[in-house]
Formats: C-alpha cells, sequence, structure tokens
C-alpha cells in the first residue's frame, strides 16, 4: 500500500518518523491499530468495488464491520491478546487473514 497505510514493522517506524517531523507524537500501538482497521477496511472496499462497509474497532479489540443499513455482518478478532502483537509477529500472515475475512464477509450475504 504506502506510508498510509503501513503493512510492516518498516513502514510503522518510518510513519512514526515523518509524524515527529511535522512536529506529531505517535506511538506504535496508535499506528498499527489505525493500520489493522485500515487494512480490513480496504479488502471490503476492494471485495465490494466500493466503499459499503465500515470497520470499527470496539473497545475490546473486536473489528466490527457494519453495511450501509448499520447492521452487523461481521467480525473479526486477533488471534494473540491484541491486535499489535498480532502485527508485529507477523504483519504478512495477518494481511493474508484479513483478505480472506474479507471474503467470508462479503460472501456471506
Amino acid at each position: 500500500m504506502s506510508l498510509d497505510v503501513p503493512e510492516n514493522m518498516e513502514e510503522v517506524a518510518m510513519k512514526i518518523a515523518q509524524a515527529k517531523v511535522r512536529g506529531h507524537e505517535l506511538t506504535k500501538e496508535e499506528v498499527i491499530t489505525t493500520a489493522v482497521r485500515d487494512i480490513l477496511q480496504g479488502y471490503l472496499d476492494e471485495a465490494l468495488e466500493g466503499h459499503y462497509d465500515d470497520v470499527k474497532m470496539l473497545d475490546d479489540g473486536t473489528l466490527e464491520v457494519t453495511d450501509v443499513m448499520g447492521g452487523k455482518v461481521g467480525k473479526v478478532q486477533p488471534i494473540g491478546d491484541n491486535w499489535v502483537s498480532d502485527f508485529e509477529q507477523n504483519a504478512d500472515e495477518l494481511d493474508e487473514r484479513f483478505a480472506d475475512e474479507a471474503q467470508k464477509i462479503v460472501g456471506h450475504r
């Protein structure tokens, strides 16, 4: 993708550094949590050929997917303790998982 949505730890570090140069402080956790949500959103947008579903991070860390009418159509939970640890452990595997999860969510309608 791009630095807008980091896909690995190197890109996370680059986004943090880029923000710091611009006078903003970002934590690794903030960057990864936002990236995780945005990666799943990107796969859903691609599968639906447009932005029809929304991904929201719930307080417990679950990613909840709602359709254009606000109905809950899916949810995805971290495999490990949280999304940060899943991303740090294997960002490529997480990316593949989100591609599969998006297809499952879209395919169940």
